[in-house]
This record gives C-alpha cells, sequence and structure tokens, in this order.
C-alpha cells in the first residue's frame, strides 16, 4: 500500500520518513500522482484552513482514488475534528509528529480494516457506547474463555481504553508483548480494532 503525505511542509518530518521511507511528499492533492485504482493511504496533515481544506481534500480523494484510505495528522489534536473527520470517510485520526512506530501500527490497523483514533477519543466512544449496548455476562465469557490467561487480561485492559503503555505498566509486561497479545486476541475474536473489541466485551468494562 502507497504512502502519500499531503502537507503544507515542503519537507517531510523525520518520523514520517523513518516509519515510510518510500512515502511521497506532496503540497496538493492534485499533485498526488498515482494510479487510480492502487491501494493508497493519505496521511492528510492540517494545514491552517482545517475543517474546509479537511472537506475539499478528503472529497477529491474519494472521487479520484476509490481504493484509498485516509488518515488525518493533526498538530493539536481536537476530538471534535476527530469525529468530524471520520464523518466525512477518514479511518484514522492522530497526532501528527507521532513517533515512526506509532505511524506503523497506525498503518497495520487501517490495512486490517479497523479505525485509528487517539487514546482521549476512544476511551469517549467505549463510555457512550457501553452506556447503550450491553452484551449479557453469558455471551462476554464465552468470548473470553478463546483467550488464554493472559490475552484475557490484556483484552479487559485495552477494553477500557488504555493505550499499550498503560496495559503493559498495569500488567508489568513489555509492550511489545501487548501487541503480541492484542495481535492474537483480534485474530481469535475477529475483531478489526480496539473499538470493536470494547463493543464486545462492554458489559465487563461497565462493571
Amino acid at each position: 500500500m502507497q504512502d502519500i503525505f499531503i502537507s503544507p511542509l515542503t519537507t517531510s518530518l523525520i518520523s514520517w520518513s523513518e516509519a515510510f521511507p518510500k512515502a511521497k511528499l506532496t503540497t496538493d492533492i492534485k499533485l498526488a500522482k498515482s494510479k487510480k485504482d492502487e491501494a493508497i493511504l493519505f496521511w492528510l496533515h492540517m494545514n491552517e484552513d482545517r475543517q474546509q481544506w479537511l472537506t475539499n481534500t478528503i472529497g477529491l480523494i474519494q472521487k479520484h482514488y476509490k481504493n484509498a484510505k485516509i488518515i488525518v495528522l493533526a498538530n493539536a489534536p481536537v476530538q471534535a475534528e476527530a469525529l468530524y473527520a471520520l464523518s466525512l470517510g477518514a479511518v484514522g485520526y492522530c497526532h501528527a509528529y507521532s513517533a515512526p512506530e506509532i505511524l506503523k501500527e497506525i498503518k497495520t490497523v487501517i490495512s486490517h480494516g479497523g479505525l485509528w483514533l487517539g487514546n482521549e477519543l476512544l476511551k469517549r466512544l467505549i463510555e457512550v457506547s457501553a452506556k447503550l449496548v450491553g452484551n449479557q455476562p453469558k455471551q462476554v465469557e464465552t468470548l473470553l474463555a478463546q483467550l488464554t490467561k493472559r490475552q484475557r487480561d490484556v483484552a479487559m485492559e485495552a477494553a477500557k481504553g488504555l493505550s499499550n503503555k498503560e496495559i503493559a505498566r498495569i500488567l508489568d509486561i513489555s509492550e511489545r508483548t501487548v501487541k503480541a497479545h492484542l495481535a492474537a486476541t483480534f485474530e481469535c475474536l475477529k475483531v478489526k480494532d480496539r473499538l470493536q473489541l470494547a463493543l464486545m466485551l462492554n458489559s465487563n468494562y461497565r462493571h
């Protein structure tokens, strides 16, 4: 999947280059030359116009690139803006200065059909969803029974909206181990991202 960064910057941030050495950088979607049928991941770095620019740019991408996925990069992330970006069709929203390993993880989640949201927004969505949707304890226990004890521990913390770093600290394991357990859990339970996992386990989260 080709990475294309659209940004008012004329030079890529170091973290972008380290994460995706072969990525393209352009200041305008009209200059983003690529095959229309190619799978492309557009990383939209906010400019000063913000909402209007976001609306126009996402609209152009959806019109000209049918296999494209869109992630919005913000210098100062705002929850309302994240929700607006998702309503327009973006599948991710994160800080523009995220570390290379985070950017790679975001791409992995998006490539598998998931959504990527900031940790704070994810927690808010989980809280709201948990109040609206309720799985019966028996159903949840049946799902959790498919996991190992450690996968179960990690899944329950992730369902609260905690980051990998927070989960690693609570369970006294490495972040790498947390990632491995989550990947195995997603595959086992057939979920694409943390939000789906949280919705599936929400009755446990509420208690």
